[in-house]
């Protein structure tokens, strides 16, 4: 009967009614036994349904395909100091891999800037050295290029300052006025921050200092607005027609020069001692509430003994690149040297290496490096 009965059926049909058979017969058995044997039979077949549940649910977790996209971060394994049980402690941990997004191309990058050749190499898009006593160019590249100027801001913003004569001991508080919303930038000058205006001027100049240089442009007579229209009058008096300025700090890819500008510039800033000594500053300390904030210069050069630097400014942001003009003597010269839109970390600096060594290189009779500009597209 039973072959009969299972002829035509699937396999998997015939399990289970095998499993429905047993079940029941199960069933059946425990009627039959006395109460406490059902009892304890029970509740191991309980046990034993909630073990098989388990398993099939691990097993079902464990067996799920990862869906597109959802797939886990990467992490590795890093030294993190914790404080156990009042003791500081060295342990390894898993932290998730940060991955840097891709940076965006600067200006000069997109106008095709880079393509230029030039004989000394230089990995800045844009170059300009000049001697400040007999107006000379020893080398140029791209000279005309108009491009955002970025930290380089601040000279003309330190310009602003020192020539108003404003009380350099006056006290400015940091408000929110002065928190970047153009590029999101940190700053250690909390809000409620209260410095004079020269220790403003100082950390602007030296260590480029965002929210100082704001303050500085925001507490000017007449207020901000005030103070930018200060610079681009000043700008237009020295002859800086490729130049326009939107606000004080350089965050604005607005701010905007050529490399002939910004050599004008520099050589006039030369000549004011107070921008001398402020940008060149090795370091500052400076006390805030009960914490002492370090604060070193931008500009590593000053910290070499091979170089006699005597006016700088660094800068970046995305859209300019790495930025550095320098006055320094070289050979006996006082040398005007603009590099914009440079393409790594350190290669501005080292443009201004390959330029020093090439003027030493030949300090009898310098011969000039022309390098034909790139116009740029309209």
């Amino acid at each position: 009967m039973a072959t009969l009965f299972t002829a035509g059926f699937s396999l998997s049909i015939q399990k289970k009614l095998r499993l429905s058979l047993t079940t029941a017969l199960a069933a059946v058995a425990l009627v039959l036994m006395p109460a406490p044997q059902a009892e304890a039979a029970t509740k191991k077949q309980a046990k034993t349904a909630q073990k098989s549940n388990a398993k099939t649910a691990r097993s079902a977790k464990s067996s799920k395909a990862i869906k597109p996209g959802k797939a886990k971060a990467a992490t590795k394994l890093q030294r993190v100091t914790v404080i156990k049980n009042g003791k500081r402690m060295v342990v390894m941990r898993r932290v998730p891999v940060v991955v840097a997004a891709p940076p965006r191309p600067s200006y000069g990058q997109l106008a095709g800037l880079h393509a230029t050749q030039d004989p000394l190499e230089l990995k800045s898009s844009v170059a300009y050295v000049l001697d400040q006593d007999t107006n000379e160019i020893l080398f140029q590249k791209n000279e005309n290029a108009v491009l955002p100027i970025a930290s380089l801001t601040k000279l003309m913003t330190g310009v602003i300052v020192s020539e108003a004569r404003l009380d350099i001991n006056e006290i400015i508080t940091i408000t929110e006025a002065d928190v970047d919303t153009e590029k999101g930038s940190r700053s250690r000058l909390k809000v409620g921050t209260q410095l004079t205006r020269g220790e403003l001027m100082l950390l602007a100049l030296m260590s480029s200092e965002n929210r100082a240089a704001h303050a500085l442009g925001r507490s000017y007579p007449g207020g901000l607005d005030r103070f930018v229209q200060a610079m681009n009058a000043k700008a237009k008096l020295l002859g800086m027609q490729d130049t326009r300025y939107v606000e004080p700090t350089g965050l604005s890819s607005r701010n905007q020069s050529s490399a002939k500008d910004l050599a004008t510039l520099t050589a006039y800033a030369s000549n004011d001692k107070t921008l001398r000594d402020l940008s060149t500053s090795p370091m500052h300390q400076v006390d805030v509430g009960n914490k002492t904030l370090n604060y070193v210069n931008t500009n590593r050069l000053i910290r070499n003994p091979e170089w006699e630097i005597g006016l700088q400014k660094t800068g970046f942001i995305s859209e300019a690149g790495q930025c550095l003009i320098m006055q320094a003597k070289v050979s006996g010269r006082r040398l005007i040297m603009v590099f914009l839109d440079s393409a790594g970390k350190l290669s501005r600096l080292g443009d201004a290496e390959r330029v020093r060594r090439w003027v030493e290189g030949q300090p009898a009779a310098i011969q000039k490096v022309g390098v034909v500009s790139v116009k740029q597209p309209s």
